[in-house]
């Protein structure tokens, strides 16, 4: 490693990220939340559209937390979606090698998404770690993105 790639590995920034979806009705009004946490700087960020689906909102928070990134981080993402968490590491190599197409031969659900979080993952030069964490089970900061997530679907119903 040259001199300067090691410099600019050790400038990496660490963020913890931490990500959830919510759905009111699944299809429904559904909000997504991030809280994202490096060293003592802490953002929220969240949104929420009128017809969507939970996995979709979890989908789209992840896609949001890593649009917020600046610059290359190393990356410790908590999320309570094992859809979300199997996907990007596990299945979508199948679903690319098929053309976006699952083992049963149907069009992937959400393939818009995961292509969008597939370019993320690949040029972001982030380095990610993924940690799924039990949803409701009182780990504050996935209770904090559930918070977030909700505060989305109150925002996309005007209130």
């Amino acid at each position: 490693m040259s001199r300067t790639a090691f410099k600019e590995r050790m400038n990496v920034n660490h963020v913890e990220i931490h990500t959830d979806g919510a759905c009111k009705g699944n299809p429904g009004p559904g909000g997504w939340g991030a809280l994202m946490r490096s060293g003592e700087n802490v953002r929220e960020i969240f949104g929420g559209e009128l017809d969507t689906t939970n996995n979709r909102m979890e989908l789209t928070a992840v896609i949001e937390a890593f649009l917020a990134l600046k610059r290359p981080c190393k990356v410790t993402l908590y999320l309570d979606s094992e859809y979300v968490r199997k996907g990007i590491t596990e299945w979508i190599h199948g679903w690319k090698a098929k053309g976006w197409r699952t083992a049963a031969k149907q069009p992937v659900k959400n393939a818009d998404l995961w292509q969008k979080l597939d370019a993320l993952v690949i040029n972001s030069g982030h380095q990610i770690e993924w940690r799924w964490v039990k949803g409701h089970a009182g780990d504050p900061g996935n209770e904090r993105a559930d918070a977030l997530a909700n505060m989305g679907v109150e925002q996309a119903l005007g209130r």
